[in-house]
């Protein structure tokens, strides 16, 4: 069966142009597979629940939308983190999309520090990861969630 999708898991490096990104196809696919995962999980079907996951983790929809969501839709896009890099402009998330294809999750980078006041008036430490570590976050908690 010859692959349908050019832009997802099993592709060949595919090109982005982010403003010709069908939004509404890639929230479907990485909503069906978070019900797919969330069924295999209410059947203890824990061998799928995995291979689902694992699918999740690798799937080009899901880092779509998970950079789609860390640049555009939280309400601190424009923290930067300790690289003081963030990604405002559709040229720089076509950039994000292409570091985050050879992007490892165990290489997490240190965050940056930043002291903000509490109610009583001390001071308490808030980390703020760089950019492609929120993607990373993002990227797992949607393979993660359902399962939950």
């Amino acid at each position: 069966m010859k692959d349908r999708v050019n832009k997802d898991i099993g592709a060949t490096t595919p090109r982005v142009d982010w403003a010709t990104i069908n939004w509404k196809s890639v929230c479907k696919r990485v909503r069906n597979l978070r019900r797919r995962i969330y069924r295999a999980t209410q059947n203890q079907q824990w061998n799928r629940v995995r291979s689902l996951m694992k699918l999740m983790l690798r799937s080009y929809s899901n880092l779509l939308l998970a950079i789609r969501r860390v640049t555009q839709e939280n309400s601190g896009k424009q923290t930067p983190g300790i690289d003081g890099q963030v990604a405002l402009t559709p040229v720089e998330r076509e950039k994000l999309v292409n570091q985050m294809l050879q992007y490892t999750l165990w290489q997490v980078r240190p965050t940056k520090r930043v002291y903000i006041p509490k109610a009583n008036g001390k001071r308490r430490p808030l980390g703020i990861p760089c950019i492609v570590d929120r993607v990373a976050q993002a990227i797992v908690k949607n393979a993660l969630e359902p399962s939950s």
